[in-house]
């Protein structure tokens, strides 16, 4: 059961729109989802719930980080999409450049080949799977940092990729009015999964500011 804290116009609204309505038909289980959905934009009650099982599950995840401190990055499963053993809607990856360059080989006056790659595949960007916003999705790096506190100075380079890849994304996804860039970090920035990701999130007008108290136990 779904507890409902929308004023009436607000119920009414939503459980007589056409799309509500017309996904009846669908499945069984589509119209509580579509329902949810509508839920979650229009009640600020039911989005604060949303918000509470992010953190809460955040705080578990940090919790079987310190029971068990061997935990790798090939666990999480950032790490299964990018060995593509987990399915996504992946809407980019880097392709790797490189450049061959024939060598004349003097003693046998025949040709060799180089082959030097210019620049390796950094990162992938695929769609949330429980989006927030109408356009919502995520930049990972290959390479398995954990979050933004574990990252070095070495990794300047890679970050700001990221960000530019984020910055293309969104123009393609046609965020001309503008979107947010998310990157939890730890515990409190409610990060539930240990690989460095970047939320663009867009489509909408977002609150400000996006951050509130939640509720400790």
């Amino acid at each position: 059961m779904i507890g409902l804290r929308c004023r009436p116009a607000q119920l009414l609204v939503l459980l007589t729109s056409r799309h509500a309505l017309g996904s009846l038909d669908a499945s069984p289980r589509a119209p509580n989802v579509v329902l949810s959905r509508h839920l979650q934009t229009s009640c600020p009650t039911t989005a604060a719930a949303g918000d509470e099982g992010e953190v809460e599950r955040a705080r578990e995840t940090d919790a079987a980080r310190k029971q068990n401190p061997s935990t790798t990055q090939e666990d999480t499963i950032f790490s299964k999409i990018l060995r593509k053993e987990v399915p996504a809607d992946i809407i980019y990856e880097d392709e790797m450049v490189s450049n061959v360059r024939p060598l004349l080989n003097r003693s046998t006056l025949s040709f060799m080949y180089r082959f030097d790659v210019l620049f390796e595949t950094q990162c992938m960007a695929f769609h949330d799977v429980s989006p927030v916003a109408p356009t919502h999705f995520l930049v990972i790096p290959r390479n398995p940092i954990p979050m933004l506190s574990a990252s070095t100075d070495r990794d300047t380079q890679l970050l700001g990729h990221l960000l530019v890849v984020a910055r293309n994304l969104a123009e393609k996804e046609n965020l001309s009015d503008g979107y947010r860039i998310v990157m939890n970090n730890g515990r409190d920035g409610a990060q539930s999964v240990y690989h460095l990701h970047i939320h663009v999130i867009g489509g909408r007008q977002l609150s400000w500011p996006p951050g509130r108290i939640a509720m400790t136990t």
